[in-house]
């Protein structure tokens, strides 16, 4: 088996690893829907200030969707994931949309909803009810208009310009009037964007959630689901059973996901995860095994991944994208360990260490020796080896 020497704590030991690739088989219909939250690619060649302009790589942006779709997955696009506010603006999103939307296109069978937001909008004590309304009416247009399907995301500027919770139900109720088909609701956590705290017009988690679940009752004709990111399986599974009926539960949850999708005897959540990215691979064969009904194996392939996807979403919670493009190119998905917006830079060596170790024991390396030498390639830059 392969063996490097990594930093733990204080010291360098040497690290063996033990992990072999899931072989991946014939996938049967799953019984659950799983969208992932997709990653940009940066271009690394690029000439450009890399902590204030936005270069894609659009090939190996557009070659991922496919690798996902591959394995089954539908792509949940220029979502956090794909640093939505942390590099790239609503002008980069559009055309990530539109250039996903088009290579959907190209697959029959292909699943694919984009980010709808106000993200262009710039929150300030200026921004009115109306402006917001607007700003998503805007974004909306041209997501139809690439023949997208919504996920409407939660909005910075209504956070600042809401009085009270009335006011998140006027821009929805009018909002939602519009669409062309039924979409796909978005509760971002504040430990994912601390500018959100207070969505809903409460602070407190279970008041907010009262108010959008009334949102939600009186719009239900237009909403396919909601997805939730609050980290807490318990307010997951309350919100779960009091949804209308035809209204699903993508979990956001990447701390307890595996439990979340398993389900109860009251039911069961879809997902939209961020986590999915990292390890498509894996979490393809557990749901795999879920649809024959061997629920053994979907909780043995996929519990492994909840410690490797703990740590990679660990406080600040908002950085763990730099550990799902860290998993891409370890697993030899891009070249390079570059992002967007610098944003390589905001976890630690320690971290990375750590992921590699977690990656490993959750057998989401895909090729041990690859991401061994890539591992090793990482540790001489930072003068480790």
């Amino acid at each position: 088996m392969a063996a490097l020497i990594l930093p733990n704590g204080p010291k360098l030991e040497s690290y063996t690893l033990t992990g072999t690739p899931l072989p991946q088989g014939a996938r049967p219909a799953w019984n659950r829907i799983a969208y992932a939250a997709t990653h940009v690619v940066a271009d690394p060649l690029a000439e450009c200030d890399p902590w204030l302009d936005t270069e894609v790589d659009w090939d190996t942006t557009m070659k991922f969707r496919h690798h996902l779709w591959d394995l089954g997955f539908g792509i949940a696009e220029a979502m956090d994931t794909a640093q939505r506010g942390m590099g790239m603006d609503w002008n980069a999103s559009l055309e990530l949309i539109t250039r996903a939307q088009r290579e959907a296109d190209t697959r029959p069978g292909a699943v694919i909803a984009c980010g709808v937001g106000t993200d262009h909008l710039q929150a300030g004590a200026n921004v009115t009810i109306d402006d917001v309304i607007a700003a998503y009416e805007m974004q909306m247009e041209a997501v139809e208009k690439a023949g997208a399907r919504i996920i409407l995301m939660a909005s910075r500027a209504l956070v600042v310009a809401a009085k009270s919770p009335d006011d998140y139900a006027r821009v929805y109720a009018r909002v939602l009037s519009q669409v062309k088909q039924p979409v796909i609701l978005h509760w971002l956590g504040e430990m994912f964007d601390p500018a959100l705290t207070g969505y809903w017009g409460h602070g407190d988690h279970m008041a907010a959630m009262d108010v959008c679940l009334g949102i939600l009752q009186n719009n239900a004709a237009k909403v396919d689901g909601i997805k939730i990111s609050l980290l807490s399986k318990e307010k997951e599974i309350a919100m779960r059973r009091r949804l209308p009926a035809g209204v699903a539960m993508y979990t956001g949850d990447d701390f307890n996901y595996a439990e979340l999708i398993a389900g109860d005897e009251h039911g069961y959540s879809d997902a939209l995860l961020g986590i999915f990215d990292a390890i498509a691979p894996v979490a393809s064969s557990a749901l795999s095994s879920l649809a024959t009904g061997d629920i053994a194996t979907f909780h043995s392939v996929l519990e492994p991944t909840v410690a490797l996807s703990r740590h990679i979403f660990k406080a600040p919670t908002r950085f763990y994208k730099t550990g799902v493009v860290f998993m891409s190119y370890l697993n030899g998905l891009q070249d390079h360990f570059t992002m967007i917006g610098g944003q390589e830079s905001t976890r630690s060596l320690q971290h990375l260490a750590e992921l590699f170790r977690l990656a490993d024991k959750a057998r989401c390396l895909q090729n041990p020796d690859l991401a061994t030498e890539r591992m090793r390639r990482l540790l001489a830059v930072q003068g480790v080896g």
